[in-house]
């Protein structure tokens, strides 16, 4: 069974840095099955060893996953020096290794799936998977008539390459659905530039299997459900 150090346990579990973490250990604040803990280079086996803070019990996950329904103005970064970000938004304690999965402008909203598990986010993003994202679109003037062949047959928009195929659902002459296979740069606004609209308002409503949350507003987060993780695993 793997041993880690008590300090690494705790401070990838949300609680502090490592020397707030240290801090935490000499006051006594720190036991390990019941008894003070010694050192924060104490050893433990976190999926059998029973470790509080006070009288909260840390669990061990190694993995952990949340959805967001990101606001406009924030970025989809894990630090920035002049913005908020996208972690500022989940409940404390926020874990250290967190990072968002892809990225949405900093003007748009939607789903964003926040997590530390490095390999599942480099399977959603990677280009040979072509994982579907479906958005909701508001742009400034009434979509072309030949808009929805155009983004079916891949478009131009200054890349080495045309688009993938992507699925055009007009809802009105100003709104619309819109799923794609990629994550270029810009790549909704610069589509829809092509067929000489202006996108006004963009929103994620699925990445994949993992559907927003319809109750969460915007700013909202919560963990994934058990069905979730498993969907997105698969």
């Amino acid at each position: 069974m793997t041993q880690i150090r008590l300090d690494k346990f705790l401070a990838d579990a949300g609680i502090g840095s490592r020397n707030q973490v240290k801090h935490q250990i000499k006051q006594g604040l720190v036991s390990v099955n019941r008894m003070p803990a010694k050192s924060g280079d104490q050893k433990i086996a976190p999926e059998t060893d029973r470790v509080q803070v006070g009288d909260m019990v840390i669990e061990y996950r190694p993995y952990v996953y949340y959805m967001l329904n990101k606001p406009a103005g924030c970025v989809s970064a894990s630090k920035d020096p002049t913005c908020d970000t996208v972690l500022s938004y989940l409940p404390p304690p926020v874990r250290p290794d967190l990072f968002p999965v892809g990225r949405l402008d900093k003007d748009a909203e939607g789903l964003l799936l926040i997590t530390n598990n490095g390999p599942l986010a480099h399977r959603l993003l990677s280009p040979k998977r072509h994982v579907e994202k479906q958005y909701y679109v508001e742009v400034d003037s009434e979509i072309p008539s030949n808009a929805v062949r155009l983004f079916t047959e891949g478009m131009d928009i200054g890349e080495k390459h045309p688009t993938l195929p992507a699925v055009l659902e007009c809802l009105s002459p100003t709104t619309a659905y819109v799923t794609i296979h990629e994550g270029k740069f810009h790549q909704i606004k610069r589509m829809f530039l092509a067929v000489g609209c202006t996108v006004t308002y963009l929103k994620r409503l699925r990445m994949g299997p993992l559907i927003l949350d319809a109750s969460l507003p915007p700013g909202g987060s919560r963990a994934l459900k058990q069905e979730e993780i498993d969907a997105l695993l698969q």
